[in-house]
């Protein structure tokens, strides 16, 4: 029984799904969803269930991902870096072909196999973030959740990145797109080309996972 946990542990898995990327810079990318349960934050306006969850084998896992067409698999969460052995799922993902990217708060490192990062910082743990987090990303991505201009100059400064986007946080069901797109015009006046951009989670507009 040991050496199979070795070989084929179990991971926290809230869902696994296909779908289309709905935000950031892939926007529209067919993909396959693995949402592992836990997180080391508790931001009050997370939209995913991270305490209800149900152990997964890795066997499991993989024959859930290949009865999928997409070859994009998006590692979330959750916060899918805290996860033990997930090197071991990663390993065999990238074994199979699979164009892997993770979408992660940015405080603990990323696994070398990931191929695309998309790092969603949060304003309510501004000081953790000032005291460590990852240096790059290919996106960043920051939630409106009040006035978060200082802290989304601090994370330029932090993490450096391809693209930044500032995203509405959504509370009851309702986005605060004025507040976002107005702090948006603050933080790109005086540039000659904007750098942040606006990122909608446009898989709720649509009514898709």
């Amino acid at each position: 029984m040991r050496s199979e946990l070795i070989s084929n542990p179990r991971y926290p898995i809230v869902e696994i799904f296909e779908s289309l990327q709905g935000e950031g810079a892939n926007t529209g990318m067919p993909s396959i969803f693995i949402r592992f349960g836990k997180c080391n934050l508790a931001c009050p306006w997370c939209d995913t269930d991270y305490q209800r969850f149900e152990p997964m084998a890795l066997a499991e896992i993989l024959e859930k991902v290949r009865s999928f067409s997409a070859k994009n698999i998006i590692i979330t969460g959750g916060e899918p870096t805290i996860q033990p052995k997930i090197v071991l799922l990663l390993d065999c993902l990238k074994a199979e072909g699979y164009f892997l990217a993770i979408e992660t708060n940015g405080l603990k490192p990323v696994p070398p196999q990931i191929d695309y990062i998309a790092v969603s910082p949060k304003a309510l743990y501004s000081r953790q973030y000032g005291r460590r987090c990852i240096g790059s990303a290919d996106e960043v991505r920051i939630v409106a959740d009040g006035d978060v201009i200082e802290f989304c100059r601090q994370i330029e400064t932090k993490i450096k990145a391809r693209h930044y986007y500032l995203s509405p946080c959504e509370k009851g069901g309702e986005m605060n797109l004025l507040e976002t797109l107005t702090q948006l015009g603050i933080l790109n006046q005086a540039r000659q080309q904007p750098h942040w951009q606006l990122s909608i989670q446009t898989h709720k507009l649509i009514g898709i996972a």
